[in-house]
C-alpha cells in the first residue's frame, strides 16, 4: 500500500451576514484564485468597481491587498447583500490574524453587521405601511 501525502493549508475560516444573506469564507495567504460559489471571481461579478469596492476595501485598509485569497460560499439575498456579507466575513477573518488590523477595521465600521431588516407585511395592508387605495363610493 502507498501512503498518500495530503498537503495541509491552514485558513482562517469566518462568517459574514447582511439583512438575510449569510457568507463563510476560508481566507488562505498567500497567491491563489479567489472563488464565490465555485466561480471564479470574474464570473461571479456583474459590476466589477462595485465587486472591488466592496471585496476589497478590508484587504486596503489593512495592507493585505496581494498577501491573502479566499474560497466563499454564500446564499440568500441579493448581490449586493451577499458582497457585503462576503467583506464582513474577510474584516472578521482578518481580525483574528492581527489585532492591529481589528482596530483598523473596527475604526472604519467593518466588523459590524448592518442591523436593517426588511419589516414585515401586516394584515389589511399592500406592504408593511402601505394601505390598499382609499374609495370614497
Amino acid at each position: 500500500m502507498t501512503e498518500k501525502k495530503v498537503k495541509k493549508i491552514e485558513y482562517y475560516y469566518a462568517t459574514g451576514t447582511n439583512k438575510t444573506s449569510t457568507a463563510t469564507i476560508r481566507l488562505f495567504s498567500g497567491k491563489g484564485e479567489t472563488l464565490i460559489n465555485n466561480k471564479s471571481l470574474s464570473s461571479y461579478a456583474s459590476s466589477k468597481e462595485m465587486m472591488n469596492s466592496i471585496l476589497d476595501k478590508p484587504f486596503i485598509l489593512t495592507g493585505t491587498k496581494d498577501n491573502f485569497y479566499f474560497s466563499a460560499k454564500t446564499k440568500g439575498g441579493g448581490y449586493v447583500s451577499q458582497l457585503k456579507a462576503i467583506s464582513l466575513a474577510i474584516s472578521r477573518a482578518l481580525s483574528k490574524i492581527n489585532d492591529e488590523y481589528k482596530k483598523t477595521l473596527a475604526q472604519y465600521n467593518l466588523l459590524r453587521r448592518d442591523p436593517r431588516m426588511v419589516e414585515r407585511k401586516k394584515y389589511y395592508k399592500v406592504k408593511s405601511r402601505k394601505a390598499p387605495q382609499y374609495s370614497k363610493r
